[in-house]
């Protein structure tokens, strides 16, 4: 794709598979790894031009990389944004919006429904500089409303919620953010571009785990920042300026796992949908939590606002924590992990692994149970994955 297209004239699944690729003199078909710390240039004043940003071209691969460059473009292209900054990981994005667009005696409103490395970053890490964030309920627009402060400068949530795949309005959420001259930033690494696009509803920056969906095989680390060329300016500021870059040859990873976003997406989507409403039916299962299911609290706004209902279920069990590891232990071939995002099934307890570091209150306040279980579906055959399950659930009820 040259550089006089018009992005928008394509489809979400030719940009995942053609944007960004500027090929070099070799004129490659496939996207090339620059595997490099540095460049060379022809002469001290063309050094000079570079660094000095007088003239295009790289510097130093902690900030130019061609790789990481070519990610950034197609990740820009699918999420309909400006610009894209990656870095090292989805943990290291959140933290460089709070250092570039932060400032000490600055406040966050949040989701009580986040990743617990979130809600440790936001109190452990951001608290020890004076940045105080407030949680309310996902849903609640009152509740959002009522925790802005005069000195709130950003909110954050994740839609679809992690694991119990609750859903906030968007469009609603940034009109509130807006008119307190706030921020708003979502997770999209639940649906990704594929089936929701944030900043079309209004969201100012949207943010990936690029370790989960964007590459699907679980086989890298990396995380980006897409938004308004502007408001990614400080955000890169704060990856050249300390460090936490992607290195190429995941951002390689990356960008060829894009190509196939789409596709996975749908098929995972199918997957979970079939695998929730089965769920729905065992004996064993107190509630199956997916925004698929037409009782969800959220589904009809889910439906105006996603193209689909990803993959992730939070599945209660009966017997607790008891009952629940008793299921995860009796899989064979599910993947006991906390990672998801992969075209293989995973399957995990929160309350003792990705939320373990919170508070009792904090789970409990977040609707981690005790007998919760998050399943991240993969791309086996459904069959396979439900017989896997009926081992333990079964045994739950004899």
């Amino acid at each position: 794709m040259h550089d006089d297209q018009d992005p928008s004239n394509y489809s979400l699944e030719t940009l995942a598979i053609r944007a960004g690729h500027h090929r070099t003199f070799e004129q490659e078909h496939a996207e090339p790894i620059f595997p490099t710390s540095s460049f060379v240039y022809e002469s001290a004043a063309e050094a000079a031009r570079k660094f000095g940003g007088k003239e295009a071209g790289n510097v130093y691969s902690r900030f130019t990389n061609p790789t990481v460059h070519t990610f950034e473009r197609r990740l820009a292209a699918l999420e309909g944004g400006e610009r894209c900054v990656a870095t090292s990981s989805g943990m290291s994005a959140i933290l460089s919006i709070a250092l570039g667009h932060l400032s000490q005696g600055d406040e966050i409103v949040a989701s009580r429904s986040l990743f617990g490395s979130t809600v440790s970053l936001f109190d452990k890490y951001l608290g020890k500089f004076g940045i105080t964030t407030r949680y309310v309920e996902l849903s609640d627009l009152d509740a959002w409303e009522q925790a802005i402060g005069p000195k709130t400068r950003l909110l954050y949530a994740e839609t679809p919620s992690n694991p119990l795949s609750e859903v906030t309005d968007i469009k609603a959420l940034a009109a509130l953010a807006h008119q307190h001259a706030a921020l708003l930033a979502i997770d999209n690494c639940f649906l990704t571009p594929a089936l929701q696009q944030p900043l079309a509803l209004g969201a100012d920056l949207v943010i990936h785990s690029a370790t989960k969906y964007l590459d699907g095989q679980g086989r890298a680390i990396g995380g980006a920042v897409v938004g308004r060329h502007g408001l990614l300016e400080e955000i890169f500021g704060v990856v050249r300026t300390c460090g936490p870059c992607m290195s190429p040859f995941n951002a390689w990873i990356f960008t060829k796992g894009l190509e196939t976003l789409s596709l996975r997406m749908k098929a995972h989507s199918e997957n979970a949908h079939a695998l929730a409403e089965w769920l729905e039916r065992h004996p064993a299962v107190t509630r199956v939590h997916y925004s698929g299911l037409e009782h969800h609290p959220q589904h009809e706004l889910a439906k105006t606002q996603q193209r689909g209902f990803g993959a992730v279920l939070g599945v209660e069990v009966v017997k607790g924590q008891e009952g629940a590891w008793q299921v995860i232990d009796a899989t064979r071939l599910l993947s006991i992990t906390g990672n998801l995002g992969d075209v293989k099934t995973t399957i995990t307890h929160p309350a003792t692994t990705t939320h373990g570091r919170l508070s009792d209150a904090q789970r409990e306040a977040a609707g981690i149970t005790p007998g919760l279980i998050r399943i991240a579906v993969g791309l086996e055959g459904q069959q396979d994955i439900r017989d896997d399950l009926s081992r333990g659930l079964d045994a739950l009820t004899d």
